[in-house]
């Protein structure tokens, strides 16, 4: 198999519309790795004679069985692609996720979601690679950060969709410099390529939903029409 047609590609920006364990091996390599995999979420498996795919939203949940072993494959996959990679994994299959070089998380004081402790307020964020800041003699900075003031944008069409701001975040946190190329295998709505833009990076995506492909494509196009007028994040 060779790459697929983009199912959106700018200047700054390529979407493919695909299973992400097929695209990633013809994909060179990239700066850094940002991603939200599918957890908590309710998730179909989609199985061919070939291999088993995460699907869409439907009645099978994310047990350690189905969806977990498949996301593992994608990071550890994409752990060899790139410099660093940052993702938030969630917290009930969290110790199933290859070993991490460190792990950071995103705190919401007011708790969000429910576990079996009470109000979960921890985000786990789990970094492999190195930091790029630290590699460039360009000094420590956190590896946590307090979301008091984030909110999911309130026309979400992902059920699992992050804040703006939590995923700009995550970019700058893994890329040290604007022009940096990001990936993203698990698109979503798109919010990872939209924080790219938005930060002055380049982006990859990758959505095998075509729903959200379209959704992302909108998104990361509206993006870009607004990014000649401001740019914001660290960058070097």
């Amino acid at each position: 198999m060779s790459l697929p047609t983009p199912y959106y590609q700018s200047d700054r920006a390529t979407l493919y519309h695909g299973d992400c364990l097929a695209i990633l091996p013809h994909l060179g390599k990239v700066d850094a790795v940002v991603t939200d995999p599918p957890y908590g979420v309710r998730l179909s498996k989609q199985s061919t004679k070939h291999r088993v795919r995460v699907g869409g939203y439907s009645s099978v949940s994310d047990d350690p069985e189905t969806i977990v072993p498949l996301v593992r494959a994608v990071v550890l996959q994409c752990i060899q692609m790139a410099n660093c990679v940052c993702l938030t994994p969630g917290t009930r299959l969290l110790q199933m996720y290859p070993v991490a070089d460190d792990i950071g998380t995103v705190f919401m004081p007011a708790g969000a979601g429910m576990g079996r402790w009470g109000f979960n307020a921890n985000h786990p964020i789990l970094y492999y690679g190195k930091c790029p800041y630290l590699a460039r003699g360009m000094g420590c900075r956190p590896n946590s950060v307090s979301a008091t003031t984030w909110n999911r944008r309130r026309d979400a069409e992902h059920p699992c969709e992050k804040p703006l701001d939590w995923m700009v975040w995550m970019v700058v946190r893994s890329t040290a410099s604007m022009d940096a190329l990001v990936l993203d295998p698990f698109t979503g709505s798109g919010t990872t390529g939209v924080a790219c833009i938005k930060t002055g990076r380049k982006f990859i995506g990758i959505e095998i939903d075509e729903k959200y492909c379209e959704i992302a494509a909108k998104r990361i196009q509206a993006a870009e029409q607004e990014a000649a007028q401001v740019l914001i994040g660290e960058g070097a």
